[in-house]
């Protein structure tokens, strides 16, 4: 079983960060995995965006071009990222940020209001593990239980940053749990 996700957004988003994330929770699961990143040269403010790779099998190519799931944290990657969407495959869009409804009716849309409930839990930044939640609940591409470990050991150093992180991530498997699609 492979999944793949293009994850994107404006640069200071932690978009690269939560693919990060997302591949060594399936390193540690013991699945083959590959992260792309994408960033415009302005980084902060520009775009930004990664492909994960997750599969029991090698990765052949850490390019994708159909993905079965994309993650679009505002509308430029919205825009530019829906048309790739395979046909039957996952469209998670933050509507906090994104007004416009997908104009796809092929594939499972889910949305979360990323930015809206990380400002409820007191973490505006937190956004980005609200919208990972969501996939992981959609998808189960790696374990809750994993990606809570490497929050743990990315956050270390920060430790009063890990609890309202691990409580974003859940409140947004929840979302995703509740939208749960086979892709």
């Amino acid at each position: 079983m492979q999944n793949d996700v293009i994850m994107a957004g404006f640069g200071g988003q932690g978009i690269l960060l939560i693919g990060k994330m997302l591949a060594y929770a399936g390193m540690r699961e013991g699945k083959e995995v590959s992260w792309l990143p994408s960033y415009g040269p302005e980084m902060r403010g520009g775009t930004a965006n990664c492909t994960v790779v997750i599969s029991d099998r090698p990765v052949g190519s850490p390019v994708i071009q159909s993905p079965r799931a994309v993650l679009a944290m505002n509308l430029p990657s919205l825009d530019k990222f829906e048309p790739d969407v395979r046909p039957g495959g996952l469209l998670l869009v933050n509507t906090s940020l994104i007004e416009r409804k997908p104009a796809r009716s092929d594939v499972t849309v889910i949305e979360v209001p990323a930015n809206q409930i990380a400002n409820e839990l007191g973490n505006p930044r937190g956004a980005n593990m609200v919208a990972l939640g969501a996939y992981l609940g959609a998808t189960d591409a790696v374990s809750l239980d994993g990606v809570i470990e490497v929050v743990r050991e990315t956050f270390a150093a920060k430790p009063g940053v890990i609890d309202v992180n691990i409580q974003a991530l859940r409140r947004g498997y929840e979302i995703g749990a509740a939208c749960t699609v086979g892709v």
